[in-house]
């Protein structure tokens, strides 16, 4: 099989599922950009507006690319966002990446790759930015295997946590049992694969374990992931929040990103004394402090970060630490 025919079948794929959906009511296709912050944004389209992007691209703002978490414009950025006129995006469907959303039957979702009004590739956008820079590790014959693990604290209606804060706890799990039931199979029709879960040590705090896949995947998961946890539990009359720290007596919620480098199947990380690993974690260790302003992209993000609480306050490692 050829290349174009292998790029073809996905969409052919896609153009058949959305010529089924025009004769059912009320479907809807989101179509997003996985921002800086884990988010997803865009827009959702009825399937012949779908299918017209799929052809030829559909048009969204840039300042898709240039809002904080609380949706504040980022008015640093001079070449898009707020202080160039929020101009236009190209965004063009990734077929590969169509899923359904079980919680909400005809509707599905499909990530998006966008391009500059001139068909050049939007550099700045994150998947982008991960694509370039899995392919200079490619260059030097590695693959990038990664796995996400997220905290999310959950409430109810009237705002109780649904546990009491143990961590590890195989009684207080049982508090979210509906949501884990449901969220399951959300997340398999996602292609998202989660582990396990257990509680973590605050309030309604419970941890979610997503499978090892390739970087990009593993990226894609856990933006899906974030969408899916809070959309389906608003269904459920729950309220999720990723919020590093909601309440300064309790502890905070993390997120952890494992990752390992591959070459011809064996893991590069493996052994003792793998000069690979080292010379990785060193990289870690010099670009975390710039790389803080994405893992904290919040007030809140910093109010976690303080000495005695489960939460790192400096720039280190060590085996098992």
């Amino acid at each position: 099989m050829s290349t174009i025919d292998a790029e073809a079948r996905p969409a052919q794929r896609v153009l058949h599922e959305t010529e089924r959906m025009e004769t059912d009511d009320g479907g809807f296709i989101l179509l997003g950009i996985p921002d800086v912050n884990g988010s997803i944004r865009g827009k959702a389209l009825r399937p012949a507006a779908f299918e017209s992007a799929l052809r030829h691209g559909t048009v969204m703002t840039d300042l898709l690319l240039a809002l904080d978490p609380t949706d504040t414009p980022i008015s640093d950025y001079t070449k898009f966002g707020i202080r160039t006129g929020a101009g236009d995006l190209i965004v063009h469907p990734e077929p590969s990446t169509l899923h359904d959303l079980t919680w909400r039957p005809g509707w599905k979702v499909c990530l998006a790759t966008p391009s500059w009004p001139d068909g050049t590739k939007c550099e700045l956008a994150s998947r982008e930015v991960l694509r370039r820079v899995l392919g200079g590790l490619a260059e030097l014959g590695y693959e990038a295997v990664s796995a996400v693990e997220y905290e999310v604290r959950f409430w109810d209606a009237n705002d109780k946590p649904l546990s009491s804060g143990l961590s590890y706890s195989l009684t207080e799990v049982g508090g979210f049992e509906s949501f884990v039931r449901a969220l399951a199979p959300a997340l398999e029709s996602l292609g998202v694969e989660l582990d396990a879960v257990h509680t973590e040590a605050g309030p309604g705090l419970l941890e979610l374990n997503l499978g090892a896949r390739p970087a990009l995947r593993a990226a894609d998961d856990a933006a899906l992931t974030k969408m899916a946890v809070k959309d389906l539990a608003a269904t459920m009359g729950l309220r999720a929040s990723f919020l590093a720290k909601t309440n300064p007596g309790e502890e905070g919620s993390s997120g952890h990103v494992h990752f390992s480098c591959w070459s011809d199947g064996a893991n590069a990380f493996g052994g003792d004394q793998s000069p690979i690993l080292r010379s990785a974690i060193a990289g870690v260790l010099e670009h975390l402090p710039a790389a803080s302003l994405l893992l904290n992209p919040t007030i809140n993000s910093y109010k976690r970060l303080v000495p005695g609480w489960f939460a790192p306050v400096n720039a280190t490692w060590g085996v098992e630490n």
